[in-house]
């Protein structure tokens, strides 16, 4: 059943999507030069409602004994003809199809723990869904409104593109492959090892454009699979007087005139405070310590970013319109029902003060991924409820449930809301990992963020100093002050840290020389190298805080998910895993286990051991 609401206004709310509306002019570049247009005003705060805590926020608390996987974005397509919608459902392991002209969905079940991603459509009309855990590509004829086949890929499939100068499908796997594989159906054609943390793929004019997710990197590689050039997005000085911001987690890639856009974040290489809202924000646009942004990458290599968005939490997932000089932005961090914002972009440019606004549409639900259809409209899918809306010109939604019990999950919306600080916990923690990056903290020093996956619940105390004796104290000190979340309930918190305890530790990558993994193995166990002395037990950690010469007190950490870590060492200091055990500047030397008098063949075979934790 389809149910059609209107929102007063929401016409003027989506000016900006047709230029019979806009007040702009009729072509425009992909982006504006700072100055060249009049950001709109948004009609009211799109953060969290300053009259109600998060904890107000909430309802009753609930827990699912399997948790919800964090949201990733990018789990929408809208076919070439406009006539289907293929949404991808990694709370109940389903793939959606629906009809937008009936205004129908069937639902498409898929193996428990699976976890459908990213899709894609070939040149024949069939459909291609990820299973990011599942480890596969399944392939949809949308007109019998079936699978037809499943192939197994790479142990964590993150981008998926559609080639159709080798009628391919480009599989990019978060360990570092490259995949081709034919499209109807058959072993795969090609596989070329690039580098780890592969996000999305896009081919565009004959250069394919794949991304880095925690590095903001973006590679270019050749139609047969070389690494011709790799672009680090800019950082960018939000202000005169603002420290400078690093690009980072590039949460969606797509395609764009000439190149691709990336959406992603940067995080200030300022000094954050560790008093109450000491990761807040600062200055006028309304940002805090993470902000959203996009850069375009052309295929020379030339980039241009665009000022911070001042009004996104979390933007995971980006669509632009036909014309692609406004974009969509899914921004569920927006805790209030404004999760949707059609950006008309800024380029950064020195100033006193840069932001860019955009207009936000009334939404109902958490919205988890965006795109258009063919006349212009968003369409955009959420979950609590699980619906499809689609929003037209004159202010209509229509919306399309989507087939499936709740998975309402306290813990799971409050690692993704918005606090005061203008951040969630997701900002820092993307999809319960971690962002990579290394801050500063007053009176601390550097430390880097800590995954939160595989079963954090077992390695109190937390953080790299184990200061936080417990997850009541690391949820008030974190949550509660320093990122200005307000007091939450003890029920809150149990929910909260009962989730992120329930988050599976990523897979392993893929690996072939199981002789090396196991001469590593040994090497790990030998008393005389020490690394089991200290990294004990599965979570490879015995919990303790100790010194081994990296210049303080700090937790051992634990080795489950190690390969997708990098840097390493609580300042960050150690690019990769080699960098850890040749540098002893940064690895401690002899204190750290010994290491020191191994070959580097016995280091090559220890690194392919811990990787596989």
């Amino acid at each position: 059943m389809v149910h059609t609401t209107r929102w007063k206004g929401a016409a003027c709310v989506l000016a900006l999507l047709t230029p019979a509306c806009s007040t702009l002019p009729g072509t425009q570049p992909d982006f504006v030069p700072d100055g060249g247009v009049v950001d709109v005003v948004l009609p009211r705060d799109v953060f969290a409602d300053r009259t109600r805590s998060v904890d107000e926020q909430l309802g009753p608390t609930v827990s699912q004994p399997v948790a919800p996987p964090p949201i990733a974005g990018g789990t929408l397509l809208v076919t070439r003809d406009g006539r289907t919608a293929v949404a991808s459902d990694p709370d109940h392991d389903t793939v959606h199809l629906v009809d937008l002209v009936a205004n129908t969905a069937r639902a498409l079940p898929l193996e428990a723990g699976d976890e459908p991603g990213r899709a894609v459509e070939d040149g024949d009309g069939r459909v291609h869904v990820l299973l990011r855990r599942g480890g596969a590509v399944v392939t949809v004829d949308g007109a019998r409104g079936a699978m037809t086949n499943r192939r197994a890929v790479c142990p964590a499939p993150r981008g998926i593109a559609w080639d159709a100068a080798s009628r391919s499908l480009v599989v990019a796997c978060m360990d570092g492959d490259l995949v081709w594989l034919p499209a109807t159906d058959g072993a795969e054609t090609r596989r070329v090892r690039l580098v780890d943390d592969l996000r999305d793929v896009v081919i565009n004019a004959g250069t394919i454009f794949v991304s880095r997710f925690r590095s903001a990197q973006v590679l270019l590689v050749s139609p047969t699979g070389e690494l011709q050039r790799t672009v680090r997005l800019p950082d960018v000085q939000p202000s005169t007087r603002a420290p400078m911001a690093s690009a980072e987690v590039a949460w969606r890639m797509v395609s764009a005139t000439r190149g691709v856009t990336v959406l992603h974040q940067r995080a200030t290489s300022g000094t954050l405070q560790v008093t109450v809202g000491g990761y807040g924000p600062s200055g006028a646009c309304r940002h805090g310590a993470v902000h959203a942004a996009i850069t375009h990458v052309e295929a020379d290599g030339t980039v241009t970013t665009s000022a911070p968005f001042s009004n996104v939490v979390l933007g995971v997932d980006l669509a632009p319109t036909p014309d692609a000089y406004t974009y969509a932005v899914a921004a569920p961090g927006n805790n209030n029902g404004l999760q949707v914002l059609v950006m008309h972009l800024v380029a950064a440019a020195p100033s006193s003060v840069m932001c860019t606004d955009g207009v936000a549409l009334p939404t109902t639900g958490q919205v988890t991924a965006v795109t258009y259809d063919a006349q212009r409209r968003v369409v955009y899918q959420t979950r609590e409820p699980y619906t499809l809306v689609r929003t037209d010109l004159d202010g209509a939604a229509q919306v399309i449930p989507l087939e499936g019990p709740s998975r309402a999950d306290t813990g799971h919306r409050v690692f993704h809301i918005a606090t005061a600080s203008l951040m969630a916990c997701a900002s820092c923690h993307p999809e319960g990992n971690d962002d990579g990056h290394t801050w500063t903290f007053d009176r601390i020093g550097p430390r880097r963020t800590q995954s939160l996956r595989g079963g954090i619940g077992a390695t109190a105390p937390f953080h790299w100093d184990g200061d936080m004796r417990d997850a009541s104290h690391l949820m008030t000190a974190v949550f509660g002050e320093r990122m200005a979340g307000g007091t939450l309930a003890p029920s809150r918190n149990t929910a909260l840290f009962g989730w992120m305890d329930r988050l599976p530790a990523l897979a392993a990558p893929g690996t072939a020389n199981s002789a090396a993994i196991e001469r590593g193995r040994a090497i790990f166990h030998d008393p005389q190298v020490g690394c089991a002395t200290c990294h004990t037990g599965d979570m490879g950690t015995n919990n303790n805080t100790v010194d081994v010469g990296t210049g303080g007190t700090f937790q051992v950490p634990v080795l489950r998910g190690l390969a997708w870590r990098a840097p390493y060492m609580h300042n960050g200091c150690a690019p990769t895993l080699r960098a850890r055990f040749v540098d002893t500047a940064c690895g401690g030397g002899e204190a750290h286990g010994h290491t020191r008098e191994l070959t580097d063949a016995q280091l090559d075979d220890l690194i392919a051991y811990l990787v596989t934790r």
